[in-house]
């Protein structure tokens, strides 16, 4: 068995693409069991964010699992393999721990160092183990990269600047409006994003209202905050007095129209309107960004930001020595991991050596038995005692130096040569394709977020028959 990590995200794709690929909670359960029902994929978790779509799974085969992961990708975007592939990057074993740490350490964000995306992980993870999608493989990887991400936002300055999404986003806003202080400001969406946005917007100073298609929900958030609640049929009305809208509902269609926007900018006057849209799929109808003076800060322009700026962070306040010390950390727990892993690899040909030396002894004292059935019962035990005394000193040596080996790079080559030595017939378990033996060796661990092959790099050969086609256009 083995890791794998296949996904979409901001460091590849346009946001466009990042829409269609998009998941809300019902779409990430039932990709969690498409994935866990194929033929080679055995356990999974989807992480599915406004800048990101992977899946972690662990898979019998390098090749087979690709495929599969990549089909169920595709299938759910209406789109073909061959038409994802340009956009999806794979990582396998070490490189998918690593690039898994990253994310959960806010490394691989579009505003590096954000936390949220921590938080996003580990709702994944709870999914998955809601779900039955995750087992003794995955559970140890995905607490790791957990633990790396609170170690990495607690050991290094990394987010000292508290900058996330919404804050950058919000300093796009002042940078049309100036101060937000006493500003009235409509936010709409109470998840985890519309939540953030209010506190930020409060912590600024901003009259805040809230607005969602839960009304109970937009009041409980405009309480915590010290703002107000409206429901959304009050929209017009709301945006025609508010300076800025700020909206991350969860919604898979246009919430906020060109009409509702231009029925504002006509009671106005000369007044500028900020629109923050952080949604995936977007919630602002594109058109509204040509009507006059509307300001639409969006996921697309925050990347583009991020492009001009040579990948680099968006907001550029993270310290280069903050992001090597939290680089050094996840190395650090991803060594540790892969020793671990490579430990319990070499664990089943330790015990099949000892079990079949064990079986050699006990068939040679029934021999002995037969030959001498005069011996006696002390010289009997004391022969058996002296020669399971000798075989276990001679296995001691090679059984203690590969565990010690197994955690050296390509140590499991060690417990590859005990097994062809001694003829252990273990299952097909251990078995590594030669593409995935190929990529290991290709890809070392890179620090920088864009590492990893994209999956167009591969010869992954896809037969899909019209019946899967379908299936994708109608998800």
């Amino acid at each position: 068995m083995s890791l794998l990590a296949v996904g979409i995200s901001h460091q590849t794709a346009p946001v466009t693409l990042l829409e269609q690929v998009s998941m809300s909670g019902d779409d990430t359960v039932k990709t969690l069991h498409e994935l866990v029902d194929s033929d080679h994929v055995s356990e999974a978790i989807v992480l599915a964010t406004c800048n990101r779509i992977e899946v972690f799974a662990e898979v019998d085969r390098f090749h087979g699992g690709i495929t599969e992961v990549s089909r169920v990708l595709a299938r759910h975007a209406g789109a073909s393999v061959e038409e994802l592939a340009p956009y999806v990057t794979v990582y396998y074993e070490d490189q998918a721990i690593a690039h898994l740490c990253t994310v959960a350490a806010g490394l691989d964000s579009m505003v590096v160092g954000e936390t949220q995306v921590l938080g996003q992980l580990r709702a994944a993870y709870a999914l998955a183990q809601e779900e039955g999608t995750v087992g003794r493989e995955l559970h140890p990887i995905a607490q790791r990269a957990l633990r790396v991400g609170k170690r990495v936002h607690s050991e290094t300055g990394i987010d000292r600047a508290g900058a996330s999404l919404v804050s950058v986003a919000l300093d796009r806003t002042t940078d049309v409006l100036g101060d937000l202080d006493g500003r009235p400001v409509l936010v709409v969406g109470a998840g985890s994003m519309g939540a953030l946005a209010a506190t930020t917007l409060a912590r600024r100073g901003a009259r805040v209202t809230v607005s969602s298609r839960t009304p109970a929900h937009a009041a409980r958030l405009a309480e915590t905050i010290g703002g107000r609640a409206a429901d959304l049929e009050q929209l017009p009305d709301e945006l025609a007095v508010a300076d800025a809208l700020v909206t991350c509902t969860g919604a898979t269609g246009t919430v906020i129209g060109t009409d509702v926007v231009s029925t504002a900018l006509a009671g106005r006057g000369d007044r500028p309107l900020v629109i923050v849209d952080l949604a995936l799929p977007r919630d602002v109808e594109p058109a509204v960004a040509g009507l006059s003076g509307v300001h639409v800060v969006d996921l697309a322009m925050l990347q583009g930001e991020r492009a001009a700026n040579d990948g680099g962070p968006v907001a550029g306040s993270v310290a280069a020595d903050d992001i090597a010390a939290a680089h050094a950390l996840v190395e650090l727990e991803t060594s540790l991991l892969r020793a671990e892993r490579q430990a319990a690899a070499v664990a089943p040909t330790v015990s099949a050596l000892r079990s079949q030396a064990a079986e050699v002894v006990d068939a040679e004292l029934l021999r002995l038995s037969t030959r001498l059935p005069d011996l006696d019962a002390k010289a009997r035990s004391e022969i058996a005692r002296t020669v399971r005394r000798v075989v276990d000193k001679l296995l001691h040596e090679p059984t203690v130096r590969v565990k010690e080996l197994a955690s050296s790079p390509g140590g499991t080559d060690y417990a590859d040569a005990l097994r062809a030595l001694f003829g252990l017939g273990l299952s097909g378990d251990t078995d590594v394709d030669a593409d995935a033996i190929a990529l290991s060796k290709a890809v070392t661990v890179d620090p920088q977020p864009a590492g990893g092959i994209r999956l167009s790099a591969l010869d992954v050969r896809t037969t899909e028959t019209p019946a899967d086609r379908g299936a994708g256009d109608a998800a």
